[in-house]
């Protein structure tokens, strides 16, 4: 976590305030990091006494976000051998569906 707190406020100028996470950062080394980037950190946990599928809070957000990118081809096979390849195949696939966010006309020929 301390890297890739460190990681966002280079690339963005800007700092992490809020770190939602699922049960596999709710150690102590997690927290360390958390603390020393003055970050809060949120472990998303299964409610208590349930079994099952359970549907937890903020995490469609990251599921949705797989699920978008996953209409890429080049995304949805493990055929890149480099991952600064791998890296600029994401930012190309977010950066179109950020596209189609911002111009729903994207792509169409007029």
């Amino acid at each position: 976590l301390y890297d890739l707190c460190r990681e966002v406020q280079c690339q963005t100028g800007d700092g992490v305030d809020v770190m939602l996470v699922d049960q596999g950062y709710s150690g102590e080394q997690a927290s360390i990091d958390a603390a020393l980037n003055d970050v809060e950190l949120v472990v998303v946990r299964r409610p208590a006494g349930t079994s099952g599928f359970v549907l937890l809070p903020k995490r469609w957000i990251v599921e949705r976000t797989f699920a978008w990118t996953s209409r890429f081809r080049r995304l949805t096979r493990d055929l890149e051998r480099l991952q600064g390849t791998l890296l600029g195949f994401h930012w190309l696939a977010l950066s179109v569906l950020l596209l189609h966010k911002l111009s729903p006309n994207f792509g169409m020929l007029s």
